[in-house]
């Protein structure tokens, strides 16, 4: 049998297994059903909590049988945990690409900084936080998954960049993880906080986000920036 015909036959194989012999996904393999429930299940959380919603309510919500969200979802915690891990995987995505795409440290950060200021200010990362506080001393598992320092945390995405323009001498850092936690603290200027604690009656519109953006670089590149050789005349 030519290697082409092999190769194409293995993907038929492949795909048959996913989808069954019906052609359709295997039980909680769909991912447009996944991601169905997970939108019924942000809107109810969002507007109910964590503690009075339950799986009734979402399957009311995503329009789908209570059989259906079990095949994909074990638990309430277990769907919750998912919504949190989606949430988080698209804009540490968006950020990965961001830092990638700048073609200087400076624009990278600048970049990054008005990103996460954004997503304080404007989505629900804020109020899922408030519903995790609610719920941490009894399901500190939960609240781990959220915090949790992966590879492609937004916090660990922006110490690896700054630890690779320091060894490019774009930087001159000592300690990655304090610098990566100053930045975040100077750019965004207390809005996570303020934000967490229902601190801001009016957001500030983009042109102020950008003046505390700009004044948190400034300071940060003039402490971080690259040493003069000291032994040069």
């Amino acid at each position: 049998m030519p290697r082409q015909m092999m190769k194409q036959d293995e993907m038929e194989m492949t795909t048959a297994q996913m989808c069954g012999a019906a052609g359709r996904f295997a039980a909680g393999a769909d991912p447009v059903k996944r991601g169905q429930i997970l939108d019924g299940a942000k809107r109810v959380f969002m507007k109910l909590g964590y503690d009075a919603a339950s799986m009734n309510d979402v399957t009311r919500e995503a329009g789908v049988s209570k059989g259906t969200i079990y095949v994909y979802f074990q638990s309430k915690e277990d769907l919750f945990g998912a919504l949190v891990e989606r949430e988080k995987s698209a804009f540490d995505a968006a950020i990965q690409q961001i830092l990638a795409e700048s073609n200087t440290v400076e624009e990278g950060l600048r970049r990054y900084a008005i990103a996460h200021a954004h997503f304080i200010l404007d989505t629900e990362m804020i109020p899922t936080m408030r519903i995790l506080m609610g719920v941490l001393d009894r399901m500190p598992a939960l609240c781990q998954r959220f915090f949790a320092s992966s590879p492609t945390n937004i916090k660990v995405l922006l110490q690896d960049y700054i630890a690779a323009a320091n060894e490019k001498g774009e930087l001159s850092v000592e300690d990655t993880d304090l610098a990566a936690r100053q930045f975040i603290d100077m750019s965004t200027a207390g809005y996570f906080k303020k934000k967490l604690f229902n601190d801001i009656p009016v957001r500030p519109d983009d042109k102020e986000i950008e003046r505390v953006v700009e004044s948190g670089l400034r300071m940060f590149m003039t402490f971080y920036a690259p040493r003069k050789d000291a032994t040069s005349d």
